[in-house]
């Protein structure tokens, strides 16, 4: 048995049984860890006595929460929002940047429809123009990023890892001619943290947003932004959730003429950081586990087996993510001769209890710990007799 097979098994158990289904799709919903499911019991528990609660609680899991997430990115845990997912961080850029007409925000060409959903409104709104930067090769890179750069580039907001075809951004290179010329880096980890070993500071990023439902392992809902912290006194104010003081009490709170922090707690989700919110609960859970795993481990099993699934592919289908695993995020994609054979061959494989994503024409496979080679086997030989016919 390899190590990282045997490192992974060593977690398998932590979930609970797929039964009869091949589940490879953490990239659309990771599989929550009993320990979190545990977790949502006992603060249904709390909800429903809430007699036997202190109100130190409401602060004690997004206190801990804030520590978990601050650990995986190599931050500090005052410079973490939480809030319900990527597209909360970019509405706190949208709101906190002072915008002036003929502002250039730029994202890539096939970005997750986030990027255009938050970006595009400002066009009317702000006189803001949207730049969609066209790979000059097959997938996206920090050269075609920085080539559209401009002096009227206020904004570059891209992903670390794309959703569609798995390739990893050179964050890190961007990041350095956005600070040279003072353009904001916004960057979606959603597709990588978790299941990738980060570090803000060296990735390059003002700003990084995520989502938790993913490879978090956490409920849909979840997520969290970090932002350095003079870029987020050069923003303007705004409206803050009222515990988005500097405050660690109820006893503290300021009921009349309340101050937001300086920090980042000021830009928490409203209703959100909360230990009788249940899904911070399970959240909270999720990526104290996250850590005490390592996404190093979870990046070393993933890649050997896309690796085992890129070298079983039969002929008439083809890998559609970079070969190189240091291009590569924790998944990979592959296609049949056309796009209508692969959404057939997509089909196929859920037939067969094969859990897989379709994304942009390709087949995504996003495996976790709780796969195994048998899982890829199983994968490939539905895609093996589909071909036969």
């Amino acid at each position: 048995m390899r190590v990282h097979e045997a490192i992974a098994g060593s977690w398998r158990e932590q979930w609970a049984p797929f039964e009869d289904a091949v589940y490879l799709n953490t990239a659309a919903q990771g599989a929550m860890p009993q320990v979190s499911h545990d977790a949502v019991q006992t603060a249904l528990t709390a909800k429903r006595y809430p007699h036997r609660s202190s109100d130190a609680v409401y602060f004690d899991a997004t206190n801990r929460l804030r520590q978990s997430l601050a650990q995986l990115i190599g931050a500090r845990a005052d410079e973490i929002a939480i809030n319900t997912g990527a597209s909360a961080g970019l509405l706190n850029v949208v709101h906190g940047l002072e915008w002036r007409a003929g502002d250039e925000v730029i994202t890539a060409a096939g970005e997750f429809p986030m990027q255009y959903a938050t970006w595009k409104p400002l066009e009317g709104r702000e006189g803001v123009r949207l730049k969609i930067v066209t790979p000059a090769g097959r997938f996206i890179t920090a050269d075609d990023v920085i080539a559209a750069i401009t002096p009227k580039t206020r904004v570059v907001s891209v992903s670390h890892v794309r959703f569609d075809d798995a390739s990893l951004l050179d964050a890190a290179r961007v990041g350095e001619f956005c600070r040279r010329h003072d353009v904001l880096f916004v960057l979606d980890i959603t597709q990588s943290c978790g299941a990738l070993p980060l570090d803000v500071h060296a990735l390059g990023a003002d700003v990084v947003v995520c989502a938790g439902y993913k490879w978090l392992l956490s409920p849909y809902g979840t997520g969290f932004m970090w932002a350095r912290r003079e870029r987020l006194d050069e923003w303007r104010p705004m409206p803050f959730y009222w515990t988005g003081q500097d405050i660690g009490s109820f006893s503290e709170l300021n009921m009349v003429n309340p101050t937001p922090t300086r920090d980042a707690r000021r830009l928490d989700a409203a209703e959100t950081a909360s230990y009788f919110n249940l899904n911070v609960t399970a959240f909270d859970e999720s990526v104290h586990f996250v850590c005490q795993v390592g996404p190093e481990a979870v990046r070393t099993h993933n890649q050997e087996l896309i690796e085992m699934l890129f070298a079983a592919l039969p002929s008439g289908c083809v890998p559609a993510s970079p070969l190189d695993v240091q291009q590569r995020g924790p998944y990979g994609c592959f296609v049949a001769e056309s796009r209508e054979r692969t959404t057939a061959l997509h089909r196929t494989l859920r037939e067969h209890g094969v859990f897989v994503s379709l994304r942009e024409g390709r087949i995504r496979v996003s495996p976790h710990l709780f796969n195994s080679g048998h899982d890829i086997e199983s994968l490939v030989r539905v895609v093996r007799e589909w071909t036969r016919t």
